[in-house]
């Protein structure tokens, strides 16, 4: 288990982001890399309610899963997180929906991942947007955003689940999950 303790924020651009990563001394640990996710819960949303989330990644070809408890929110957001690697993440869906787990919320983007040894900022292409993470220890995350430009004001505490279901609010979308193809082929109401 380890402490995950991280930030969001938006991204109106995304190479002039990579250039100031470079020149703070980031080097970049993964290229552009195609990203789903499937957050999985119990009749009832108990684990939402909990304030919980259990996820199935697929980054690349790596399936992760993880495990966040209950966060504390103040300028960033911590929570203890827990995580494996699965050799075949299709096979654990399916162990999930035996033991009563079930997809509750799907969501995809594109992710570069940068790193000073410290810590990391990712780059994520969402459907809705671009956003960067800087995930590291408390005071790493305020320097590290300071360097790129990124004022606290800007911070984002909330889950991509959360972003969705805003910019939805926002646009009117019919889009049931931050997929590209479900944003792509969803139309507001007229």
């Amino acid at each position: 288990m380890s402490q995950e303790i991280e930030i969001k924020f938006r991204v109106d651009d995304a190479r002039a982001l990579a250039r100031r990563l470079r020149a703070a001394g980031f080097r970049q640990v993964t290229r552009r890399t195609h990203e789903s996710n499937t957050l999985y819960d119990l009749p009832g949303q108990r684990l939402r309610k909990r304030g919980e989330l259990l996820r199935l990644r697929k980054y690349g070809s790596s399936w992760l899963l993880t495990h966040k408890a209950k966060g504390k929110v103040s300028r960033h957001k911590s929570r203890v997180e827990t995580q494996t690697r699965i050799e075949d993440g299709e096979q654990f869906h399916k162990i999930l929906q035996a033991l009563g787990y079930l997809p509750s919320f799907r969501y995809e983007k594109f992710r570069a991942e940068w790193s000073d040894g410290k810590g990391h900022v990712v780059l994520d292409e969402t459907p809705i947007g671009f956003f960067g993470e800087i995930e590291g220890p408390a005071r790493w995350i305020d320097r590290t955003a300071n360097l790129l430009d990124i004022s606290r004001d800007s911070y984002i505490t909330d889950t991509y689940a959360g972003l969705f279901y805003a910019w939805k609010r926002r646009t009117r979308s019919r889009a049931q999950e931050m997929t590209f193809r479900a944003v792509r082929n969803s139309k507001a109401p007229v």
